[in-house]
């Protein structure tokens, strides 16, 4: 199975998704088209989940509404120029976003709703947790998926967390 593209949407059906924190203060939804489902294994994806991956797809900031709870956000900047953002009540991931990028990187943890499609690829592999086995017949890619504009982003950061940051489905 090919990897998937990046720069694939998947229209939503049945009108907006709703997604929020574990405390309920925080809230949103989605209209539009989401990018592929992904499982994230990168280090810093693990860490800020406290799991073996993280479960993101990528939506246009103009297809993203905060409902409640924006003033709740708190925001970490893991990578230089990326941005990490959680409920600062109760820490539940809510999105994560490259400054000045016209997507949001959501995690797909906080959703409410089926997004009515499902994960494609299991991305970062190399930095997987070595007690997590891939079980899966996703395809699975070492590092971030490639994208067609990957060198620019590397210089965003000098190096390789820029191109795994960047790359999350």
């Amino acid at each position: 199975m090919p990897a998937p593209n990046p720069r694939d949407r998947t229209p939503l059906r049945g009108g907006p998704l709703r997604g929020g924190c574990l405390c309920n203060a925080v809230r949103y939804q989605i209209t539009g088209v989401l990018g592929p489902l992904g499982h994230c294994h990168c280090g810093t994806c693990r860490k800020s989940h406290a799991a073996a991956f993280a479960t993101t797809a990528r939506v246009a900031w103009s297809d993203f509404e905060w409902l409640a709870g924006r003033e709740s956000i708190q925001s970490y900047e893991s990578s230089p120029g990326k941005q990490r953002s959680f409920c600062g009540a109760c820490g539940s991931p809510i999105l994560a976003a490259w400054d000045g990028d016209d997507e949001l990187i959501l995690r797909l943890g906080s959703l409410f709703d089926d997004p009515g499609t499902r994960p494609v690829v299991h991305i970062w592999t190399e930095e997987r947790a070595a007690w997590f086995e891939l079980g899966s017949a996703l395809p699975t890619l070492p590092r971030g998926a490639s994208q067609p504009d990957a060198s620019a982003t590397e210089h965003r950061e000098g190096g390789k967390s820029a191109s795994r940051d960047q790359a999350n489905p």
